[in-house]
């Protein structure tokens, strides 16, 4: 896939999908499906915003249920040869809903076919909607697909909705919405190995800082690496109370392995909450109901996403 933050370097002529499409869920496929085109003459591409719009007005930093990385391999899986990055600044934001389309759809995208979601806006002070880029597009010989809101259970699929879920140890809700389960991609650094010694050895993941973190907890996962093809596994967020912790962990330990994975990336697919986080009177405690949860872990029925 080609990642570019720079309109000069965008590969031309494009059928375009507009939008921030954080989490990459299902109602962002819908929106995306329509540009996966088989025209070698055209390049299938998303383009999406850096900062989040969001992020940029009230100046706090908004975790993200895909960061870059992430956002691009999983496009990249459902055929979107471009991802644009556009900075979001000053005079991105200061762009009338025509100047966008001038300046950014016609000018340096070259712009065949856009789709975007009913609910997309534009231009400053948002003040475009997805008619209004429709009405504007067509000007330049544009098409413009607006691509109905996709629900789930009565309500709207969207990033937000899967960050509460996820909030709440929701996975089935927020796997069913994203269409996949929800992962954490990150190193395997050095920690304080007390898995170590109490028998059940943990790989301590680092995800990027912005990545968007679940509910604490212990979780069912599927872990993916080097060597490893979804193997079955517990993972512990947390801050680890029984021993008196004082930040925020991500701890790993597989099941029926044994290996040393310091340095390596893994992929972690979340697929069902075990337990919340608690404290436990004494290490022995801690270590019978670490056994119980993977024994949970190996037994569990988990919902198909």
């Amino acid at each position: 896939m080609w990642i570019t933050s720079s309109l000069t370097n965008a590969l031309t002529p494009t059928v375009v999908a507009l939008g921030n499409f954080d989490g990459i869920h299902q109602g962002h496929h819908q929106v995306i499906s329509p540009v996966l085109s088989n025209d070698p003459q055209v390049h299938s591409t998303v383009v999406s915003f850096w900062p989040h719009p969001r992020e940029f007005f009230t100046g706090q930093p908004r975790k993200l249920l895909t960061p870059h990385s992430e956002k691009a391999f999983q496009l990249s899986a459902i055929g979107v040869e471009q991802l644009v990055l556009l900075p979001f600044n000053r005079e991105l934001a200061a762009l009338t809903p025509q100047q966008f389309v001038e300046e950014i759809l016609v000018n340096h995208l070259q712009a065949r076919h856009v789709s975007v979601g009913q609910d997309f806006r534009f231009g400053c002070k948002r003040s475009g909607a997805a008619t209004d880029l429709q009405a504007i597009a067509a000007e330049f010989g544009i098409s413009v697909t607006i691509v109905p809101l996709l629900t789930f259970h009565g309500e709207r699929i969207s990033s937000s909705a899967i960050r509460e879920a996820l909030e709440a140890g929701n996975l089935q809700g927020a796997n069913r919405m994203l269409g996949r389960a929800y992962s954490l991609v990150g190193e395997v650094v050095q920690g304080q190995q007390l898995g170590r010694t109490i028998g059940f050895p943990t790989a301590n993941l680092q995800p990027p800082p912005e990545k968007f973190i679940p509910k604490q907890g212990v979780y069912r996962v599927r872990v993916s690496g080097v060597g490893l093809d979804r193997k079955l596994g517990v993972m512990n967020i947390g801050n680890r109370p029984t021993v008196n912790g004082t930040r925020q962990t991500i701890e790993v330990h597989l099941l029926d392995w044994s290996g040393d994975l310091y340095g390596q990336t893994l992929t972690v697919e979340l697929e069902q909450l075990i337990r919340p986080e608690q404290k436990f009177a004494s290490l022995d405690d801690l270590k019978a109901q670490i056994k119980a949860d993977c024994e949970t872990a190996r037994t569990m029925c988990v919902p198909v996403s």
